[in-house]
């Protein structure tokens, strides 16, 4: 067998694997592109969507004791969905939220794993509860939802993961077969020269080749950042990668005194520790934990459009008494670039630039499936060349 022959025959194989692996994993990459795709803009058309709920207009007072605001919010939501987490942006025209949830791991769909998950958001000035939100149903986290597990919690997580796999293989066997022998065909594949003439199959041709070409490398990034949140089986090696080859040492965990009395202003002597030692952070979370024994965690993100900085500060949840803190800086380089990855997933690590390609790469990947089908439809449907046909024929009559 000649070199050439042998290098058409790897292709035909690598074709073949991509075209089976496309129709494996083609419906799960088109949900993921299509989610993912909105998901890269949900912060900004949350605040766009929802702007009655997600700002206040008595901004320029004095904001009130949290202690203060989290009563309010909890009257809203009910004795029975206590208040596991605050998001907040001290003396800006944001509103507090408060949310209460609580999930149910084992469960085998989406509907049943989340038992609840409300938010109360609150004007920090005068206390008033402006929307309480069902967020268990609420758009933008069932597309986040969809994207994560298919709504089918583990077992969804499971074909989300190893369908991202198949994309990345995809990936690469979509490289090898794109790649041109020559210039002359090179330029087809650079660019779209349609003509009037031009068929539908040749056009779709391209929509799969020339768009797939341009988006390899991002598509590649936020699928292999994508596999980060899919397998925990994933991070060890990257963290020991980006810690450079060096053991990483967990943290020491800490835990609240069981034995002392709960404090009835405990989120104000919590806040005041933050904003007495001059903590900055663009805005904050608060944890408040069911478990006895856990602390309350503070969160400072140092950044207002991305998670990339942040420091976390524990507290006992009973006396408020400060546990442990654990500034950016203080982090290793592993922890450092696992902050990193979500930024890097949408395309926030580079700001509104990198949305818009992470959600342009998306569309694109969401596309591929759908050309590709209709490549193979077109192979399908199609008739064997006369010439060939003729020639064969020929050669058959002089044997």
């Amino acid at each position: 067998m000649s070199h050439t022959s042998s290098k058409i025959s790897i292709k035909k194989i690598i074709g073949q694997i991509h075209l089976w692996l496309g129709l494996l994993s083609g419906l799960v990459v088109f949900i993921l592109g299509f989610t993912g795709c909105i998901y890269a803009f949900q912060s900004e058309l949350k605040e766009l969507v929802y702007a009655d709920r997600y700002f206040v207009k008595t901004k320029g007072l004095k904001s009130l004791p949290i202690s203060v605001l989290k009563e309010s919010a909890q009257k809203a939501l009910g004795n029975e969905y206590p208040i596991t987490f605050l998001h907040y942006i001290p003396e800006t025209s944001y509103a507090y939220r408060f949310r209460a949830s609580k999930t149910e791991a084992e469960a085998l769909t989406y509907g049943s794993k989340v038992l609840y998950n409300k938010m109360a958001f609150v004007d920090p000035y005068t206390a008033k509860v402006l929307f309480v939100e069902d967020t268990k149903w609420e758009f933008f986290n069932v597309v986040l939802q969809i994207h994560y597990d298919l709504l089918l919690n583990k077992i969804g997580h499971q074909i989300v993961g190893w369908s991202t796999v198949i994309f990345v293989v995809m990936l690469i066997s979509g490289l090898v077969l794109w790649w041109p022998k020559n210039k002359a065909a090179l330029k087809q594949r650079l660019y779209f020269k349609w003509k009037l003439t031009t068929k539908w199959k040749r056009k779709n041709y391209d929509l799969h080749n020339i768009p797939g070409f341009y988006s390899f490398a991002l598509a590649l990034v936020i699928s292999l950042t994508g596999l980060w949140f899919a397998f925990e089986w994933f991070r060890p090696p990257i963290k020991y990668i980006a810690n450079g080859g060096k053991p990483l040492i967990e943290e020491k965990k800490v835990f609240s005194d069981t034995t002392e009395a709960a404090s009835p202003d405990l989120v104000d002597i919590i806040e005041k520790n933050i904003r007495e030692r001059n903590i900055k952070g663009e805005f904050f979370y608060m944890t408040f934990p069911e478990a006895k024994k856990a602390p309350i965690v503070v969160t400072a993100m140092h950044n207002k459009d991305n998670f990339v900085k942040r420091s976390q500060y524990f507290f006992d949840k009973n006396t408020g008494k400060e546990l442990k803190s654990s500034p950016y800086e203080s982090k290793n380089s592993a922890d450092k670039f696992g902050f990193m990855i979500y930024d890097i997933h949408v395309g926030k690590i580079i700001g509104l630039p990198g949305q818009i390609l992470a959600s342009i790469t998306a569309l694109i990947a969401a596309s591929l499936p759908l050309t590709g089908v209709m490549i193979w439809i077109g192979k399908k449907g199609k008739k064997p060349d006369s010439k060939s046909t003729k020639k064969s024929k020929r050669t058959i009559v002089s044997v």
